[in-house]
């Protein structure tokens, strides 16, 4: 997922490679201008509004936004007794943010002694994003962590011949099929609710979110859990899959023009950071604001 997630050139498990003749080293940060309008909300105030972010790309992380001090509210950071050491960009002061009445305990951070190749990152400082109310860029809220720029999804209709087999049962048979294809993740195909058996499909109440794609309901099949999914209200820019099932290839069978699917090198979701999850009722929530 974008550059450093899942199978992206900078993640510890990259699909692809770097063609030079010596090996690089096991860990690459990678900091560059976000060049977007970015804000932070917390306590019901505007604590930090700049243009001048840098977004830090680390191996196996989602990207953290840096904010300039001087975009910073003042008095706004506390600084508190807690330390900790990042294994490349050395010691890491925490902070307590307060707004008003609001306090949140270790919510921001800085790396206080930077080697001289991460000078990008000096004086600036990130907020953890499941401490603070909101982060936006321009007016629109940013939900689950800092937009990857690197991350992609391309939807391609296609004719070609999917079948969903659970032991002898067909659970779905189509020729017209809508393929996924997002950064860092295998193809995920898509079948129309009209080419899926839907007395198959047994409802989980277990939802999961995607900040690119919006919440995700499950279905068992046949015994098999949480075999298939749907986006039943997928976010604008991926609107095409909204209603449609999606299935695991690893616990159904799926057979593309007459081959059968396996489970792929980076097809699992591996879930999100501790510092940077969203609850499902806080994304309902952005998507009626």
């Amino acid at each position: 997922m974008g550059l450093s997630w899942q199978q992206g050139p900078l993640a510890p498990a990259a699909v692809g490679r770097f063609l030079v003749p010596d090996p690089l080293p096991d860990r690459m940060l990678f900091a560059e201008p976000l060049r977007r309008h970015m804000r932070v909300r917390f306590g019901d105030s505007w604590i930090a509004d700049s243009e001048d972010v840098v977004l830090l790309h680390e191996p196996g992380r989602y990207p953290v936004a840096y904010f300039p001090l001087g975009d910073i509210a003042a008095g706004l950071l506390e600084p508190g007794d807690h330390t900790t050491r990042h294994r490349d960009l050395g010691p890491t002061s925490w902070y307590a943010v307060r707004a008003g009445t609001q306090s949140k305990q270790r919510a921001a951070w800085q790396h206080t002694e930077l080697p001289d190749h991460a000078q990008d990152l000096k004086g600036r400082v990130a907020f953890a994003w499941r401490a603070m109310d909101a982060f936006y860029e321009e007016d629109e809220r940013i939900v689950g962590h800092a937009a990857d720029s690197y991350h992609r999804i391309d939807i391609r209709q296609t004719s070609r011949h999917l079948v969903v087999h659970s032991g002898d049962q067909v659970v779905a048979d189509t020729t017209r099929p809508l393929v996924l294809y997002e950064s860092g993740f295998a193809p995920r195909w898509y079948v129309p609710r009209a080419d899926v058996d839907a007395s198959a499909l047994t409802p989980v109440e277990a939802q999961t979110f995607c900040p690119y794609k919006g919440l995700a309901s499950y279905y068992d099949i046949v015994g098999a859990h949480r075999a298939a999914w749907s986006y039943e209200d997928a976010w604008t820019e991926v609107r095409r899959i909204s209603g449609l099932v999606s299935f695991e290839p690893d616990k159904v069978e799926l057979h593309l023009d007459g081959v059968r699917l396996e489970l792929e090198p980076g097809q699992n979701v591996v879930s999100h950071g501790v510092d940077r999850n969203l609850s499902l009722d806080e994304t309902t929530a952005v998507r009626q604001a």
